[in-house]
């Protein structure tokens, strides 16, 4: 379908929806009513999860929606509303995809052991967007060197000395010879 096309019919439901089947993306072009219809927003996200993005604010704020769009892909979570991003599920959903998504999440959930352990364990570097209390903790510092021991210059400074001694984290940093 063509933009133009689709301009001049943003309120037309049959319209957009047969070019939401085509494309979420084209969420953008829909009328602010369309945007707002739950059912066009939710073809659109499980089309295309990008269409987040030009969802009504009161979608953004909506749970299905946003399990929907965060299913495959974690990222569109810097999309919902502030109440979603405190959600537990929503963003353990979200991270075990991309652990990018802590970024988006509340500050509580970037302190929580399992959200932050499952994005880790996914993306290790995203340990740099845990709360310190969450870097400090050994299980979490671990997932994160096993992605990468570069890791360790975000949780270097958290770490009790003692546990930078932990020899599981020493032999991530100096591997024993073989």
């Amino acid at each position: 379908m063509e933009i133009d096309e689709l301009k001049n019919n943003s309120a037309n439901r049959e319209i957009v929806s047969n070019a939401l089947s085509e494309s979420g993306l084209l969420l953008e072009w829909a009328s602010d009513e369309l945007k707002d219809d739950k059912e066009l927003v939710l073809m659109a996200v499980k089309q295309n999860p990008g269409a987040l993005e030009f969802a009504s604010d009161r979608l953004k704020d909506d749970k299905e929606i946003l399990n929907a769009a965060v299913e495959n892909v974690g990222w569109v979570m810097c999309y919902a509303s502030d109440r979603l991003r405190a959600d537990k599920d929503i963003v353990l959903k979200a991270v075990k995809n991309d652990g990018q998504a802590l970024y988006y999440a509340s500050k509580e959930l970037r302190a929580d052991k399992e959200t932050v352990m499952e994005a880790v364990s996914n993306k290790g570097i995203i340990i740099k967007y845990a709360s310190l209390e969450a870097r400090s903790d050994a299980d979490i510092a671990i997932a994160a060197l096993k992605q990468n021991p570069k890791n360790m210059s975000y949780v270097k400074g958290c770490l009790n000395p003692e546990l930078l001694q932990n020899e599981e984290i020493q032999n991530i940093l100096n591997p024993p010879e073989q």
